[in-house]
């Protein structure tokens, strides 16, 4: 089982790709909406989440989900991967480096240094929504204020110039095993590709370097077996990669952009199942 979300103006280009792959090692696959209260999930082996991009506004709902779909059949992701996973304020667990980032607490005073921009976002969001970049304080501490009056955790962070001259790299695992790496299309930068929305211009293909598959690697061991994952990584000022994002819900998996990727994707699947 595939599952994704509901609203068809943002297209899910990698479900047809991934469900014809699996259907290559013998796995009959199926979409449906992971909030259709018509399924079954006890009917499946496996139940993939893949593109449930409208859990941002029902996260309690959609973990609740998740809790009773494992509880008759195996979640992949794991419903314990995904209730971490869905609010970045997972990085500050990590034992790893991460892109300096400052957070602003519902009820608590927020002090961040002076940067030459900034990029504020919540903690629990998908797509770069309600996420903005700006080079006056005042507006990041305006943007700041109306996320943490919300009840919401807000993110404080410099923007990197390095996302538009290295660039992003994200490298992609499939059920422990590194599959794949892409160039991303930087998000806040100019007309950057977002996926889901409609483009088809997501990134390019790259190879890592080994500082980067190390850190990458370094994140994931303090993980449980995932059938997906992606590593989002930035090179810092002084050359060091650095986390942006650990992306184990509903990642962009990028399998068009190298030949082995579907296959690599599905032949963990057989292997989990």
């Amino acid at each position: 089982m595939y599952v994704t979300w509901a609203d068809p103006e943002k297209v899910d280009d990698e479900q047809e790709i991934a469900v014809a792959a699996w259907a290559e090692v013998g796995i009959t696959g199926r979409v449906e909406r992971w909030d259709d209260p018509g399924v079954d999930w006890a009917a499946f082996d496996a139940v993939v989440v893949r593109t449930p991009w409208d859990y941002v506004d029902r996260r309690a709902e959609f973990l609740a989900w998740a809790r009773r779909v494992e509880s008759v059949t195996r979640l992949l992701n794991p419903a314990g991967v995904l209730e971490r996973n869905t609010d970045k304020t997972y990085l500050r667990e990590l034992d790893a480096p991460i892109i300096p980032t400052y957070w602003g607490v519902p009820g608590e005073a927020v002090d961040f240094p002076d940067f030459d921009e900034y990029v504020v976002k919540p903690s629990i969001s998908v797509g770069a929504r309600d996420t903005i970049r700006t080079g006056d304080r005042a507006e990041a501490e305006a943007h700041i204020a109306r996320l943490t009056g919300a009840g919401r955790t807000a993110m404080i962070q410099p923007y990197l110039d390095m996302v538009e001259t290295e660039g992003e790299t994200s490298l992609l695992y499939f059920g422990g095993r590194f599959s794949h790496a892409v160039r991303r299309n930087p998000m806040l930068g100019g007309e950057a590709s977002k996926p889901g929305q409609g483009t088809d211009d997501h990134g390019r293909f790259r190879d890592p370097e080994p500082d980067q598959v190390a850190l990458a690697e370094r994140v994931l061991a303090g993980y449980p077996a995932l059938l997906y994952a992606r590593v989002d990584l930035v090179r810092l000022a002084d050359g060091a990669p650095a986390l942006i994002e650990l992306e184990l819900t509903e990642p962009y998996l990028f399998l068009r952009y190298a030949p082995d990727a579907p296959g690599n994707l599905a032949r963990a699947l057989a292997e989990a199942l």
